[in-house]
């Protein structure tokens, strides 16, 4: 099996097919435009500049294209980069398919269905569990191949549910920990408080943010949601307003997005595990590539630090 363009170091040769995730144009110092070039594979992605780029160039390396590339990875302000020597668009006789490139979940996607299931059926609280049920069932079919983010963490296919199933099981042994925790709430908690991404974001490749995505964002448009299963179920009690409250206060705090902070103890406990899944996601992503005794590359969500892997870790 070739390796990945992850696991290349600094000053080795490629020649790798590559999908081209996002490009943006710029100008150089020289009046010439450029390209920049988000170049991906299943293990991950870098960043490539394209030089004095025509027209033609333009059209050729387009999102969600599959190129051929031969170069070299340099380390440019500490993460490396894939310096072009030549591109090409790949063409039918070459045999490669976009999913070839596409890095998806560690778990399969009837595995993470079945997970989900059984978590709603442990519901005692049936108005929780027929709204947390409702909307699943309504968007499980882009829930279930939707990525997280479009960078940060769980940024691959089906990245949305495994984030979610990582969630529930931290959940349940949290709330096994703490019996005073509602687990109902909790686990409700944890699989409606992204579900608005599947609205938010475009899809699973190239992804971007839609235009209610950009002018709502997913948790707005969740807590519209969870008040219009309720009236579609004609369900009225207090664990609505719950639902709604969990949703809009899993961030934590206002200047991460979050309209309210969370004011009831399972809203703290769920923005805890959503932090923790997402941290743990970013840190393993960044060490895999990283040698024992050697640091990672900056994560900027991580307050822009470098981790470092100690010897003794395999």
């Amino acid at each position: 099996m070739t390796k990945g363009i992850l696991h290349y170091d600094v000053g080795e040769q490629v020649e790798v097919f590559l999908l081209i995730k996002h490009v943006t144009k710029g100008m150089a110092s020289n009046g010439k435009p450029f390209l920049t070039l988000i170049l991906q594979d299943q293990s991950g992605e870098i960043e490539a500049k394209l030089w004095d780029a025509s027209e033609m160039d333009e059209k050729n390396y387009s999102s969600e294209s599959i190129v051929k590339v031969t170069g070299d990875i340099l380390s440019y302000r500490g993460r490396n980069q894939l310096r072009i020597r030549q591109i090409r668009p790949s063409s039918p006789t070459d045999s490669v398919k976009l999913a070839d490139f596409l890095e998806t979940a560690p778990l399969e996607v009837d595995e993470m269905s079945g997970k989900l299931t059984q978590y709603i059926f442990e519901m005692k609280n049936p108005n929780i569990q027929r709204i947390t049920r409702h909307l699943l069932k309504k968007h499980q079919q882009d829930f279930m191949k939707y990525p997280a983010a479009t960078k940060n963490h769980h940024e691959f296919v089906s990245g949305l549910a495994y984030h979610v199933c990582c969630m529930l099981d931290l959940a349940k042994v949290i709330a096994g920990l703490y019996p005073s925790l509602d687990k109902d709430l909790l686990y409700a908690g944890v699989i409606l408080h992204d579900l608005g991404k599947v609205v938010e974001l475009s899809g699973p490749i190239s992804t971007t943010y839609t235009v209610e995505g950009n002018l709502l964002g997913h948790i707005t448009i969740m807590v519209n949601e969870i008040g219009k299963a309720a009236d579609e179920l004609q369900i009225t009690g207090e664990e609505v307003l719950i639902l709604q409250h969990l949703v809009l206060s899993h961030h934590g705090k206002a200047e991460w997005g979050s309209p309210k902070p969370p004011l009831i103890k399972e809203a703290e406990i769920l923005h805890y595990i959503d932090n923790l899944d997402a941290k743990m996601n970013m840190l393993d992503r960044a060490l895999e590539r990283v040698k024992p005794g050697e640091f990672s590359e900056r994560i900027f969500a991580l307050d822009n630090r470098s981790f470092y892997k100690p010897l003794f870790h395999k």
